[in-house]
Parts: structure tokens; C-alpha cells; sequence
């Protein structure tokens, strides 16, 4: 009676643990990727202009499917940095902002593309602080994993 115990225990354990185990390969593990081409704007150390439009472009591609992109343009007139930078750029003395531009947009890339052109048309207010900013780029896969790029423009 007692090996049939044991073995039935074995037996139970066994398919508990296949029952539980999952397949790796099919999770994905990747970040999504941003790809900055030479068609690629804003790109370091950028200019644009208070009262006119610019276009932001940039490709995206990730290995299992792409999820979204946030764009962020805040002031950096304090000189904080942000690691993604690959390059300084020249910059304005250190100022306290007083109408400085913010700009937040979220974007939900549509369903099962690994690739994706980014394609956004941006307004610069007239009326914003000219100076230096981060034009900042996060892109998410379908996973939830992120990458970031930060670049530093110059709103004239």
C-alpha cells in the first residue's frame, strides 16, 4: 500500500508542476525600440519656434507587438539632466520659468504592429518662455516594457 501512496503522490506533484510551468520562449522579454533615422525631428539640440508648428517623427519597432508613445516637452531651465542624452548641447544661463511651455501626449499605437511611423504634428506657443527644454520620448510594447529617449531642444 505504501508504494502505491508514494507513487501517487509523485504522480500528483508531477502534474502540479507541469500544470504550473510556462513556456519562456513565448513571453516576451525585449524592449521596444526607438529608431531615430535621418528623418527623425526633433533631434539633439533642435530649434523651434514660439508660434509655429513642428513635426515630430521617429520609428518604432519591438520584436512581439508595439503598445504606445508618450511625448513630454518640459522646460530645463534648472540644467537637470536625463541619462538617454547622448550629447550637450549649448544652453541658456539658469533662469526661473515663468510661462514655460508643457506639453504631455499619449498615443495608443493600433494592435499587433511591431513596426510603426510616428507621425505628430506639435504647436509651440507664442506666448511660452524661449529657451531650453527636453523634448522627451517613451515608448511602451504590449508587455509594458519601456525605453526612453531624451533629447535637449531650444524653443526660440
Amino acid at each position: 500500500m505504501k508504494p502505491l501512496k508514494s507513487t501517487l503522490f509523485f504522480l500528483v506533484l508531477s502534474a502540479l508542476f507541469t500544470a504550473c510551468s510556462s513556456d519562456n520562449d513565448t513571453v516576451d522579454k525585449e524592449y521596444p525600440v526607438i529608431i531615430y533615422n535621418t528623418n527623425a525631428f526633433p533631434i539633439q539640440c533642435s530649434q523651434v519656434t514660439r508660434g509655429q508648428k513642428f513635426t515630430f517623427r521617429a520609428s518604432f519597432s519591438d520584436n512581439a507587438a508595439l503598445g504606445s508613445y508618450s511625448l513630454d516637452i518640459h522646460h530645463n531651465f534648472d540644467h537637470h539632466t536625463h541619462s538617454t542624452e547622448v550629447s550637450d548641447c549649448e544652453t541658456d544661463p539658469i533662469k526661473k520659468p515663468v510661462k514655460p511651455m508643457l506639453y504631455i501626449n499619449s498615443v495608443t499605437i493600433p494592435d499587433g504592429l511591431k513596426n510603426y511611423e510616428a507621425v505628430q504634428e506639435i504647436s509651440i506657443p507664442e506666448d511660452v518662455d524661449p529657451g531650453d527644454y527636453h523634448f522627451m520620448i517613451r515608448l511602451t510594447d504590449k508587455e509594458g516594457w519601456q525605453t526612453l529617449k531624451g533629447i535637449s531642444i531650444k524653443i526660440l
